[in-house]
């Protein structure tokens, strides 16, 4: 059996991104149309509730592709190593984040707080990247370094959750 070239492998990821990005846009575009025929019902927090399972629907699709790019660029030691790195700078993003959402809301603008929220919410597929970027790294570098951003995004999200239950569990002051 003939096995498929880099460059076929390249297109085949491209291909999936273009499939993934076009069915999304489908599916936004169909729940457009719900919101724009029941206009009363589409304000509600069941509705809110779908968006959210809608987006994170769309982004398990998004980590398919992503998945298949990852192995293969696992083969070039070199491009891996950079894209190690980038996945440390990256997990760097996180506890940043966390600490502007946390300590900062009143100190910076509302548009950088919406920012570190929203990279907070990513964690979870960001973190699912990372470990299959560890699981297909090949060298000791590359290992190393997909290592300290999984720990690191990790720990991030585990304080995050700490964070929450402690604000759900705290009393009230009235």
């Amino acid at each position: 059996m003939k096995s498929i070239s880099t460059r076929g492998q390249l297109l085949l990821a491209a291909l999936g991104y273009g499939a993934v990005l076009l069915f999304a846009a489908a599916l936004l575009f169909l729940r457009h149309l719900q919101e724009l025929r029941y206009p009363d019902e589409a304000a509600g927090g069941m509705w809110a509730a779908g968006d959210a399972m809608l987006y994170i629907f769309i982004a398990g699709l998004f980590l398919v592709p992503t998945a298949f790019l990852i192995w293969v660029a696992a083969k070039f030691e070199a491009v891996y190593n950079v894209y190690s790195k980038f996945l440390l700078v990256l997990s760097l993003t996180a506890p940043a984040c966390l600490a502007v959402f946390h300590f900062g809301g009143i100190h910076v603008g509302e548009t950088l707080v919406s920012i570190c929220l929203f990279r907070l919410i990513c964690s979870p597929f960001v973190l699912m990247a990372m470990g299959f970027s560890r699981v297909v790294a090949r060298s000791d570098r590359s290992k190393r370094y997909s290592s300290y951003a999984l720990l690191i995004e990790g720990l991030t999200l585990a304080v995050a959750v700490a964070l929450l239950i402690h604000a759900l569990g705290a009393p009230r002051n009235r």
